[in-house]
């Protein structure tokens, strides 16, 4: 159990303005705790030519972890033995994860089902029987408690295992009509939440909520999907990840299958029921993921001269680059070009992308 100075201290961290996913492991790996990386924060941020960001005060989290205590929840903390090991591994790991409910369904092999939100009965009734299928295998069933089949999915496994990811705070129902099912997956299941209570969920938080859909599983299954729904970017990030893809696929003539035939012509695998599924999954073969031992390992002792960072800013502009390319044409070590990085971004000067890229803001 991690002490409460401890948890405080990392809630204040990740709560901090400029502290993305990222950035927290890449704080955590340099100092070795929250709270030296909080007293590193004003330091970095002045080297990299910007004023220190607000860190939130100590009685603004421990108000946090009261209404969180509140509802019967509790915290998740990367880089401790009960966060999901799955999710560990995304370079974007949330931070800290509010989860109400039965955590150890994580411990079991985990697959993500979602889908389109004005989904066909058919597709619902099928979303509905291959949860409840391979849950009764032995399998967790995660999805995004949205309308259509996200809903279908948790109902058909809340009897055997079953997780619902929420955009907003743990606290916040959405859409409303789910407040029956969303308590449901709590009570039964395991309701997992990145933003903290009263987060009432914003078209940005839908993203960061898919990858936490993808991370937790080992393979994700997508049930009618239009071309660019939030569906194929979930898709897309469990592939980043190196996970299983997996479509059911749909008559050409309805548009809800577009997304999905065009993932199985994209390579994805073609499933019609558990079993193609279980078997999709073999190469994976596990049923209990263990806890790594050494979450965070140290990052070398590095210091940034201002050469280097004038060398770093240099190659930097408005059009993200990615970090891989920076090192190739900086020639720095790793470890430096990471610190020039850090503290550009704690000064409110560079922003991160997706698929490990920046830019200066």
């Amino acid at each position: 159990m991690i002490a409460d100075a401890e948890l405080i201290a990392a809630l204040r961290l990740c709560r901090t303005r400029r502290v993305g996913p990222v950035t927290y492991a890449e704080l955590l790996r340099r100092f070795g705790t929250p709270s030296a990386a909080l007293d590193a924060l004003p330091r970095l941020a002045r080297r990299g030519g910007g004023e220190a960001p607000a860190i939130p005060p100590v009685a603004a989290i421990e108000r946090e972890v009261a209404r969180v205590d509140g509802l019967g929840a509790r915290y998740l903390l990367l880089g401790s033995p009960s966060y999901p090991t799955l999710l560990a591994t995304l370079e974007s790991a949330p931070p800290a994860l509010i989860v109400r409910g039965n955590a150890r369904l994580l411990d079991r092999r985990t697959v993500a089902i979602v889908g389109a939100r004005n989904a066909s009965a058919a597709a619902v009734r099928f979303a509905r029987e291959l949860a409840h299928d391979l849950a009764d295998r032995g399998c967790t069933v995660v999805s995004g408690l949205a309308r259509g089949i996200d809903a279908a999915a948790h109902q058909g496994s809340l009897d055997g295992g079953t997780v619902g990811v929420v955009a907003g705070g743990p606290d916040i129902v959405y859409p409303p009509e789910h407040d029956a099912l969303q308590e449901a997956v709590a009570t039964r299941g395991l309701l997992v939440a990145e933003q903290p209570p009263g987060t009432e969920p914003r078209a940005r938080h839908f993203p960061y909520r898919n990858r936490i859909i993808a991370g937790l599983a080992t393979g994700t299954v997508v049930i009618e999907a239009a071309p660019k729904s939030g569906s194929l970017i979930t898709a897309r990030l469990a592939a980043e990840a190196g996970r299983e893809v997996m479509a059911v696929p749909g008559s050409p003539l309805d548009p809800r299958a577009q997304g999905c035939n065009q993932l199985i012509r994209d390579g994805a695998t073609l499933v019609q029921n558990a079993a193609d599924i279980i078997q999709s999954l073999h190469p994976f073969g596990i049923d209990r993921v263990e806890a790594p031992t050494a979450p965070f390992r140290m990052a070398p002792t590095a210091d940034a001269s201002e050469g280097d960072r004038a060398r770093v800013t240099g190659l930097l502009g408005p059009t993200a680059v990615p970090v891989d390319e920076l090192m190739r044409q900086s020639g720095l070590p790793p470890a430096v070009l990471q610190l020039v990085l850090l503290e550009l971004e704690l000064a409110d000067r560079l922003e991160r992308h997706a698929g490990g890229r920046v830019s200066l803001r």
